[in-house]
């Protein structure tokens, strides 16, 4: 669905061929359209996940650090 809207065709239109309403397609647009050029680009969602992932092993980091110095005391 979301190629055909990238080829092209309305909204409206895929909405009135396929049966699926436009603020489905329009969220679908929204979710699976790559951000980005070439072999680079990802999704909205899967840049989503790697910001979470980027902030949990950031944490981690911060989290092993402080350890360090403890037993770097003792």
């Amino acid at each position: 669905m979301v190629d055909l809207y990238h080829s092209g065709n309305s909204v409206k239109e895929l909405s009135g061929e396929y049966g699926v309403s436009e603020v489905t397609i329009y969220k679908w647009v929204k979710e699976f359209t790559p951000i980005g050029l070439g072999e680079e680009s990802m999704t909205p969602k899967e840049l989503a996940a790697i910001q979470k992932e980027n902030l949990w092993l950031k944490q981690e980091v911060e989290i092993l650090k402080k350890a360090m110095a403890i037993f770097a005391k003792k």
